[in-house]
């Protein structure tokens, strides 16, 4: 897993005003915590935080703070503007070597099913799953082979196995399925016979008329 290291500023103001005064420099408010240290409010480049979170990858980050030795962790949480979209809060959970942690990490389905040529469509209903691991085991995301799934087929969380982690989600859970297409319902004979036109009988008239 690919280490990104961050330049990070203490902050001793923890108002409203000062959050948003920094956020007009270029800069996103953030909370570091773990529980074998204190909280620590600090604040991040809005342009080093982008690539990190607009993605399908997990990165272990590593935060050079000045006085503080580099703190090992990973984003936990994000708040983002409801009206423009930008970072406005970043939560990280700090990390400590040889202690497991529980996180969710992307699926990537590759192949191509066997279904599909059965007239299938994929679904992919789970695009996380969330893991058990140590730290140096996080993966970017989890990739998952569909290529032998027939139509009407699945692949559940209960059917993945993986070396270095454990997979937390129920058993039962979806991750993948190839189903039937939607079908739109033809009318029955009786709901055809509903929907034509009533006949206008002219009859009367017509025999009134040739007379």
């Amino acid at each position: 897993m690919e280490k990104v290291v961050l330049e990070a500023k203490k902050r001793t103001k923890i108002n409203k005003a000062s959050r948003s005064a920094l956020r007009k420099e270029g800069r996103v408010p953030a909370i570091y915590y773990s529980k074998h240290h204190d909280p620590l409010a600090i604040d991040l480049s809005e342009r080093a935080l982008k690539p990190l979170v607009f993605t399908s990858k997990t990165h272990l980050l590593s935060l050079n703070l000045e006085g503080q030795e580099e703190l090992e962790c990973i984003i936990k949480d994000v708040q983002f503007d409801p009206v423009t979209e930008k970072i406005v809060h970043v939560d990280l959970l700090g990390l400590k070597k040889g202690e497991k942690i529980q996180i969710e990490v992307p699926v990537q389905l590759i192949g191509t099913p066997i279904g599909i040529k059965e007239g299938g469509i994929l679904q992919h209903t789970l695009h996380k799953i969330e893991i058990e691991c140590l730290p140096v085991d996080i993966p970017e995301h989890v990739e998952i082979n569909v290529s032998n799934l027939k139509l009407g087929q699945s692949i559940h969380a209960g059917d993945l196995k993986f070396d270095n982690f454990v997979v937390l989600n129920s058993a039962d859970s979806i991750i993948a399925s190839v189903t039937h297409p939607k079908v739109e319902k033809e009318a029955t004979p009786a709901e055809a016979e509903g929907t034509k036109e009533p006949e206008v009988i002219t009859k009367g008239k017509a025999e009134k008329e040739e007379e």
